[in-house]
């Protein structure tokens, strides 16, 4: 637990941290809905708290949709109740190092993010063809995401096993099942729109990893736009001009315990890539030692 504070605390500190970022993201949104309820409610104006949450939930009304878009996004940052966040953010946690570990922190933040806008497909799309829903009705909650992000690594490494209190170790292929098969069940029973975003999440993190195997990634646009995003708040460098004299220059090399050698030139990012499609399809084990190492360089830089 000291451990998970400690990332806590370093979530922006890092880079590639995607998995902790979204946590702390989702807790600051925590705390800053429930200080502007309590002040809210001391002033007696629960109908402004009403307005303020409208912001950040995303509404089945198409038409109210239209003049809240952003609200696609920020519904899955969004949490009122506390064993709600709570709950979301752990089974996060969980399963979310699964995905990190394997696949790197890019991928975990494009599976959430899909697992979000499907989720909400999903949503919306029930509530707008199923008549006797509400359209009044609004969304919050990181659940899609949480659930594309819990499929995917059951999908990558279903026989993995989680020691769970009473029950002892259980294979996280069988967990994702459980939780899948009874938002399936609950669909009709109770949060009609919760447990489709649940289902919706549940189908992007499977069809994620599917497709991840066949050479097709689902989520790089979501990465291309991220890095388009922060270049525009990323200060740019003054140009200097230097005149620097030419020489040879003779690349370092690292030996190895076994005798191999390697260029210590850093890995660029298509090379990273391939070694991660490498574990996705077979496995960390399948890596050779040079692998092994310039995944290790790679996450120093």
């Amino acid at each position: 637990m000291n451990n998970f504070f400690e990332e806590l605390k370093n979530a922006f500190k890092k880079r590639d941290n995607g998995l902790m970022q979204i946590i702390t993201i989702n807790i600051i949104v925590f705390l800053f809905i429930n200080i502007v309820h309590l002040i809210l409610w001391l002033g007696n104006a629960d109908a402004l708290y009403k307005r303020v949450l409208d912001q950040f939930s995303v509404p089945a009304s198409l038409t109210s949709l239209m003049y809240r878009p952003w609200t696609l996004v920020t519904y899955l940052f969004t949490h009122e109740g506390i064993f709600h966040i709570l709950f979301n953010m752990l089974f996060l946690y969980w399963f979310g190092k699964i995905i990190v570990e394997y696949l790197g922190n890019k991928r975990l933040v494009n599976v959430y993010v899909l697992g979000g806008l499907i989720g909400a497909f999903f949503y919306l799309a029930l509530y707008n063809f199923v008549p006797r829903l509400p359209l009044s009705a609004e969304m919050i909650g990181a659940s899609g995401g949480v659930y594309a992000v819990m499929v995917a690594a059951a999908t990558l490494r279903p026989n993995l096993t989680f020691y769970l209190l009473l029950l002892g170790p259980v294979r996280i292929k069988y967990i994702a099942g459980f939780f899948v098969l009874l938002s399936f069940i609950q669909l009709p029973q109770v949060n009609a729109g919760g447990n489709a975003a649940h289902l919706g999440g549940a189908l992007i993190g499977y069809m994620f990893i599917s497709q991840l195997r066949k050479g097709n990634d689902l989520g790089a646009w979501i990465t291309n736009f991220l890095g388009w995003l922060g270049g525009l708040f990323r200060r740019k460098p003054k140009m200097k001009v230097t005149y620097v004299k030419k020489e040879k220059v003779k690349s370092k090399v690292k030996v190895q315990g076994n005798g191999e050698s390697m260029s210590s030139a850093a890995p660029n990012q298509d090379e990273i890539d391939r070694i991660l499609d490498k574990i996705s399809a077979s496995g960390y084990a399948s890596l050779t030692k040079e692998e092994k190492q310039r995944l290790l360089d790679a996450s120093r830089d």
